[in-house]
């Protein structure tokens, strides 16, 4: 069964949401990255758009005007470990639900995450074009200042996705997971790949 979530998000819509679990979201998402958590956490500058039970979107986006109205063209996701070090502050004083972006965050998400109840997710690298297709409407900019990368388009989305959750409310971290797994596979296979190719200097 397809999992959709809807903003505002609820502590209890993520209660059995686990890492590995794809979904997908309706409703509101709201493009945050690097200078919108800076703002908010070392210069105490408030976000000018409720988060609450929201999504946001570690993503620089390429937009269009078309008549009086933004038109996304295309809105990939950036790196997120970039926002490792604001992201627990940024989840206890927001109140956001849903994080999206590109690879895995770490310990200090983890705790944000499962303290305040949260999820991290991550969206297909090399998909911008498609997930621009996902965007129904920009409803909202803010902070225009920062250039189209930086500023805070609100856009309101539909089955945006999938999204594939890498750290749940519970702190649970897929990629940390996957590491230690990856790496009891790879000692063995680089042992055989050796005994293989051991004449080679």
């Amino acid at each position: 069964m397809k999992k959709i979530l809807t903003t505002p998000i609820k502590e209890q819509d993520l209660a059995d949401i686990k890492v590995g679990d794809v979904i997908y979201l309706n409703g509101t998402l709201v493009t945050c990255r690097d200078v919108c958590h800076r703002r908010l956490i070392e210069l105490k500058r408030d976000i000018p758009y409720d988060l609450r039970g929201k999504a946001i979107f570690h993503a620089g986006p390429i937009v269009r005007k078309n008549g009086d109205k933004w038109e996304m063209v295309s809105i990939g996701p950036t790196t997120s470990m970039r926002m490792e070090s604001f992201e627990k502050a940024f989840i206890e004083q927001t109140g956001v639900r849903l994080i999206v972006g590109k690879g895995g965050m770490g310990p200090n998400t983890e705790a944000g995450c499962k303290e305040f109840k949260a999820l991290h997710v991550i969206f297909p690298a090399g998909c911008a074009v498609v997930a621009a297709t996902q965007v129904e409407e920009i409803e909202e900019v803010h902070w225009t200042e920062l250039g189209m990368p930086e500023s805070l388009w609100v856009c309101r989305v539909k089955e945006f996705g999938p999204l594939i959750v890498s750290i749940d409310t519970f702190g649970n971290n897929l990629i940390d997971q996957n590491k230690q797994v990856f790496a009891q596979r790879c000692e063995p296979i680089v042992e055989e790949i050796c005994q293989h190719v051991h004449y080679i200097k």
